[in-house]
This record gives C-alpha cells, sequence and structure tokens, in this order.
C-alpha cells in the first residue's frame, strides 16, 4: 500500500500575495525557516518565490526590496494533490527538477511537499528515490 502525499505535505503554509513585496517574502522564509514561498491570491496558486528568485531577480538586477513578489516569481507552478501517492510526487518532482510541490484541493493551496518531506518518509519505491536523488543533479539539455 503506497501513502499519500496528504499524509507527508505541511499544512499550515506561509504564503504571500503576488502584490506583497520581496522583503516580506523574505522575512516569511527567515521567520519560517524555509526557502521558497507559494504566491497565492484567493486561495489559488499564482507562483513560487524562491531565496534564490530574490537573489537573482532582485538584488542582482538591482531592484529595491519594495518589488512586488509579482515581478519575480516563477508563474509555471507544477502542482500535486493530496491523495496522489508519494511516489508519484517524487516523480513529479523528479521530471521538473523541483524541490516543493504545492499541493492544491479544489483549486485552493491545502499544503506542501517538500524534497526533505519524501526523504525522511521510508514509504517510496526505489524508483522515486532514484528520480529524486537526479533532482540535485544538474540536467544538461
Amino acid at each position: 500500500m503506497s501513502h499519500t502525499v496528504e499524509s507527508i505535505m505541511t499544512r499550515q503554509v506561509a504564503t504571500v500575495t503576488p502584490e506583497q513585496s520581496v522583503q516580506e517574502a523574505a522575512q516569511l522564509m527567515k521567520e519560517h525557516n524555509v526557502g521558497a514561498i507559494p504566491v497565492v491570491e484567493n486561495g489559488k496558486v499564482k507562483g513560487m518565490v524562491t531565496d534564490r528568485d530574490i537573489t537573482l531577480r532582485t538584488t542582482a538586477k538591482g531592484l529595491t526590496p519594495s518589488t512586488a513578489v509579482s515581478q519575480v516569481m516563477s508563474s509555471d507552478v507544477i502542482t500535486g494533490t493530496p491523495n496522489m501517492s508519494v511516489n508519484e510526487a517524487a516523480k513529479v518532482m523528479a521530471k521538473n527538477q523541483i524541490r516543493r510541490l504545492p499541493i492544491v484541493q479544489n483549486n485552493e493551496l491545502c499544503g506542501i511537499v517538500a524534497l526533505g518531506d519524501i526523504a525522511t518518509n521510508h514509504t517510496y519505491d526505489e524508483a522515486a528515490g532514484q528520480a529524486l536523488s537526479e533532482i540535485s543533479e544538474p540536467s544538461y539539455h
């Protein structure tokens, strides 16, 4: 029997709106000790903003901390569902080279699964484990 994402996902997820500043996003990352925060509007995931986005798309370009998150977020967000198996989630994350998977139910954010959540959950199969190990390896096209 395979466990579902719902059994390992984090339910209390810090979020920002597209209008909030990158400084506010960075403060939330520090407060919650996370490297990425979903960008949510009316319960719907509109994007993800990472510490790397803030560094490369804000600081490196000389933008100010008051820049709106919508200007630096990634908007092509891959999401999962609470009832998908941990193996499926691992494979989706590996295929898309992502370390965090927002979990959506009825078009609304209900949780998030991080690579670490899956790594510490020993129910995934060997194929999923191999796929996950590839996330950290650079992919050359």
